[in-house]
Formats: structure tokens, sequence, C-alpha cells
């Protein structure tokens, strides 16, 4: 039996990339898909194109179900419509996959307000929103006694969890996701919902064009970049299967698959009474010596 059987899922950001491999994951497992995209280019401009449509007869022609949606995702009522077309179209909701955003890199120094709105508001806004309206409605399902199996993955980023030079937008709305994935998990578990999060590195428009190298598709053998290579673990999470594993954060990668080990209380050393300012340099050199060191933010010299 299909894993995801009649199961009804929203993929934004489904048309290309990470999202379309996916949609298309899911909708191999027997799932109904909501293709949403917008279809601009890679920094959120241009024109709108039809990558949704296109992939939803792709997913018809093959057999499965899908509908395409082309709100935008940090807009609130956008949000909202895209949830009420998956419960109008196949008559619930039971997975959101967050995954739609882009990049506008620049160095901290050289950044702009207009950037950086634009892309915390897609990356973070647009996890928010969707999923905001979606536990809504799980919310009100359980509590008319409905049981439910419901999932929230959300897509965060080595950039995230780790920081990125070049990309202080883009590294704190992704370290944001991450936290908020950790509420979610806490706050939702009482209606059956899950949430966990991935920060997955594959080749997608966001990163073919800044490590070429690394993301060149090889001539033969395992494509370890293939974006399809994240998805099964994507559609597993999605999965009934799933349901004791939430507010953790995945990294995933070719055939690797790990678990991201988050902030934690390290060392401390209390006097017992207020620090003289004289004394605190000494105790916190003690503390970052007896501390693990952290791991190197992507990029640093």
């Amino acid at each position: 039996m299909d894993l995801c059987a009649e199961r009804v899922v929203i993929v934004t950001g489904a048309a290309r990339g990470l999202g379309r491999a996916h949609a298309l994951a899911f909708a191999g497992q027997g799932a109904k898909v909501v293709v949403n995209d917008l279809g601009v280019d890679l920094d959120g401009t241009g024109p709108q194109n039809d990558a949704a449509d296109e992939l939803v007869e792709e997913i018809r022609g093959d057999g499965g179900e899908a509908v395409a949606n082309g709100d935008d995702i940090a807009d609130y009522a956008g949000a909202k419509r895209l949830v009420q077309l998956a419960l109008d179209t196949f008559g619930g909701l039971d997975v959101v996959v967050n995954n739609a955003g882009f990049v506008r890199d620049r160095m901290f120094a050289n950044a702009a307000e207009d950037e950086w709105d634009a892309v915390v508001r897609v990356h973070l806004k647009g996890h928010f929103a969707v999923s905001r309206h979606a536990a809504e409605f799980w919310r009100d399902q359980a509590k008319a006694g409905n049981s439910l199996s419901a999932r929230i993955i959300n897509t965060s980023s080595g950039a995230g969890l780790m920081g990125s030079v070049g990309q202080a937008a883009y590294s704190a709305a992704k370290a944001a996701i991450a936290a908020l994935t950790l509420v979610q998990a806490a706050e939702l578990g009482r209606y059956g919902v899950t949430a966990n999060a991935i920060a997955p590195s594959a080749r997608t428009r966001m990163t073919e064009g800044v490590f070429t190298e690394m993301m060149a598709q090889p001539e033969s053998g395992f494509d370890a970049m293939d974006p399809a290579n994240v998805s099964p673990l994507v559609v597993w999470l999605g999965s009934v299967e799933s349901r004791d594993v939430t507010g953790r954060v995945f990294e995933v990668e070719g055939g690797s698959i790990g678990v991201a080990d988050g902030w934690h209380h390290g060392p401390t050393r209390d006097k017992g009474d207020r620090w003289l300012p004289s004394e605190v340099g000494g105790v916190v050199r003690e503390l970052i010596a007896a501390a693990p060191t952290p791991t190197p933010v992507y990029g640093a010299q």
C-alpha cells in the first residue's frame, strides 16, 4: 500500500527544485497534492509562468490527483485561500510542506532594507501564514472529536543552523524557522499534529549558481545533489508512520540523513550574587574553554 494513500498534501514552491521533487514523491505514494507556486524568478521577481499547472498535468498524466494554486504564501489572505483550496478540492488537509522561498544574497554591510524584508517575508512569514491557517482547521477538527494525524514539515537550511557568509537575511529567517518548528511541535501535539523541519542540501536554483562545482551533475553514478534524494524523508515525515517524531530538525543530503543537534544549555558558573564587570571576563573565558567549539559559519575564512 502507498505510504501516503489518500492523504491531502500542500507543497509550497512546488513547481521546481525541491518542491517539485516533493510533490512528485507524494503523488507517487498516493497523496492528493496541492501544487503551490507563483512561478517567479530566483529572487522572487519577474512575470508569473505556468510551472504549477504543468506539474499538475504531469501528476495527473501519471494517474495521480493534484490541483494548482498561485497564491502568495506570505500574504495572510492568500495563505488562507491556499488552505481552503485543499479543503474544497479534496475534502481535507493532512500535510503542509513549507518549501517556498528565494534568495537575495548580500554581504551584511551591503544589505538593503527591502532585500532583508523580502527574504524574511517569503521564508518566515510564508511558513507562519500557511501553517497558521492549517493549524486552525486541525484544532477545530480535534475539538470536534475527530482523530488527526496531521503534519507540518518546514524547510530550514544549513545556513539557518550554522550561518552562511553573504546570506544574513536568509540565515536569520531559516534559523527562525527551526525555532518556530519547536514551538509548533510543543503547542500542536495535543491536536494530533507533528512539526518537523529539514535542512536539505541539493541542486536547486538557489544553490547551483553559488556552489557550482559542488552542485554539478555527475556524468555517471549516484547524483548526490539530485533534489529527489531529499523527498523520501519528507514523504515519510508526512505519513502516518511518523506520528511519534516531532520537534526535530533533520539534515539531509544525497544518501545521508542526520538529526541536527541545536541550541542546548552549556557550562554555567553561578556566583550566587551579582557579578562585578571586572570579574566577568575571566568567567566567560572559562565557560568558553569548557564548551564545545561551535561549527564554523559556512563560507567563513
